[in-house]
């Protein structure tokens, strides 16, 4: 799905006062190029990303993606330092060859995580990456004597 803005048409065009100028003329404008900057990397995402799900439990975190119509062979998930990269790309084959586009997006991972320990799974378009936490990081039940 693409944005498209919709240009008003201009008031003063329209207006048989014409020669008249409105203290409010300029504000509509204003605001639409505020908004613009502010929010311009929100309103059309990149092209070469992909949104990722985060969530975890008492044993493990996970990044979970959809990625329909990538073949298995062409992901690749490395875990270097902090950063749990995840990297895809789809093929297509059209009439003057074939053409290929990559995707690929990074996440930080808390230190609480077995870096050694993490395994992937790809199964209908949807890969799950699973992040073991450390023994230190799980939460423990400690009972409380009443004396």
């Amino acid at each position: 799905m693409r944005l498209v803005r919709y240009a008003y048409p201009n008031q003063r065009s329209l207006s048989p006062f014409s020669g008249l100028q409105s203290p409010w003329s300029g504000l509509e404008g204003e605001i639409d190029r505020l908004f613009e900057s502010v929010l311009g990397d929100y309103a059309a995402p990149a092209a070469d990303r992909f949104p990722v799900d985060l969530y975890e439990d008492k044993e493990n975190l996970y990044v979970r993606a959809e990625l329909p119509g990538i073949s298995r062979d062409d992901i690749n998930v490395e875990m270097i330092e902090d950063y749990l990269t995840i990297t895809a790309a789809r093929k297509t084959k059209e009439e003057g060859g074939e053409q290929s586009l990559s995707f690929s997006r990074s996440v930080t991972v808390p230190e609480s995580v077995q870096g050694d320990k993490v395994s992937a799974q790809y199964q209908d378009g949807v890969l799950t990456v699973t992040l073991p936490k450390k023994e230190e990081a799980k939460p423990r039940k400690i009972a409380v004597s009443v004396s």
